[in-house]
């Protein structure tokens, strides 16, 4: 079990990295998409960005100390609860064009559930 909870401890931070850097750095089109399609200031995507970036640290720790791995799955998962109600405000699921880049949320909220789920198992 301690085998699959590190395969996706580690996948979700590299998401996590990948999606929280542009972010927090206020660079490319997500960060510039969210504050003009969903009307986010920056200091909110900023802080989203840094949430997201805490989120890695937690989960690269939480391999070896799997209470704060579980806690930042949670930490993740509900922050991509979070963008689904975000996305689901701005209409991008009754969107065909936007709706593709709006499922990203769910599938990370699931992956971030089994990630915790796991994390419990191997300990």
């Amino acid at each position: 079990m301690y085998i699959t909870a590190a395969v996706l401890s580690v996948l979700l931070a590299l998401v996590s990295l990948a999606a929280g850097v542009p972010k927090a750095m206020l660079k490319g089109d997500v960060s510039a998409g969210l504050q003009s399609h969903m009307g986010l200031s920056a200091g909110l995507v900023r802080f989203v960005g840094l949430a997201e970036i805490a989120a890695v640290v937690g989960l690269v720790v939480g391999l070896f100390w799997q209470p704060l791995g579980i806690a930042a799955a949670v930490g993740f998962g509900i922050t991509m609860i979070g963008a689904v109600a975000f996305h689901a405000k701005a209409g991008d699921y009754a969107d065909p064009a936007t709706r593709g880049n709006a499922m990203a949320p769910i599938i990370l909220a699931l992956v971030s559930a089994a990630t915790a789920v796991t994390l419990g198992l191997a300990m």
